[in-house]
């Protein structure tokens, strides 16, 4: 099981419904990954390409998700614009844009989106940008304005004022807080060494 898997199964992320499905080895059951049951222990976890494959194995659809039951035409409006959107999150997007990708109305998109995913698709795409930038932050010494620019956003005052009303704090800060956690956590390993050092002399 790849990592990206394992998280969209914690996120319980719709947008990969279709894409693969899991079975959990302690009960028997396989679910799609946006099912809202609990997160199961990632060692009991299969991942099966194909229902088939989950049934050959011996699962038993989850009577929660029903992931042996065909998605209805609005579900998969919304699903294939999720994955639209984090195929090109890092490009200009607006509602307009992304209901001609899917060719429908954007008032209808918007409501139908709205009603699958419980977020608007603006909403959706606003979560995804923020998300990789938060990663990069963590991740990188890349300059803040050139991860706004990354993530796509084309001005950097629109990116900090967000950034700070969906984590209660600016990027900068947000970097500061997470390289200050990584080096308490080295901090604590070199100190760990030295103990064990000093032990075997």
């Amino acid at each position: 099981m790849h990592d990206e898997q394992w998280k969209a199964i914690v996120n319980c992320d719709p947008s990969y419904d279709g894409e693969f499905y899991y079975g959990v080895s302690t009960t028997g059951i396989f679910c799609r990954p946006s099912c809202k049951s609990k997160t199961p222990k990632r060692e009991n976890v299969r991942i099966f390409p194909s229902i088939d494959e989950a049934v050959k194995a011996k699962f038993r659809p989850c009577k929660r998700c029903r992931p042996d039951q065909e998605r209805r035409p609005d579900e998969d409006l919304a699903h294939q614009t999720a994955r639209s959107i984090e195929q090109h999150y890092t490009v200009a997007l607006t509602l307009e844009t992304i209901a001609k990708g899917v060719h429908v109305s954007p008032y209808h998109l918007h409501h139908v989106f709205k009603r699958i995913m419980n977020m608007t698709p603006v909403d959706y795409l606003l979560a995804k940008r923020l998300e990789e930038a938060k990663r990069w932050l963590s991740e990188s010494n890349r300059s803040v304005t050139e991860i706004a620019v990354s993530v796509g956003f084309t001005n950097i005052g629109h990116f900090s004022t967000m950034f700070h009303k969906k984590t209660g704090m600016s990027p900068t800060m947000y970097r500061s807080s997470h390289f200050k956690q990584i080096s308490n956590d080295e901090a604590m390993m070199d100190g760990r060494n030295d103990v064990l050092g000093s032990m075997s002399i």
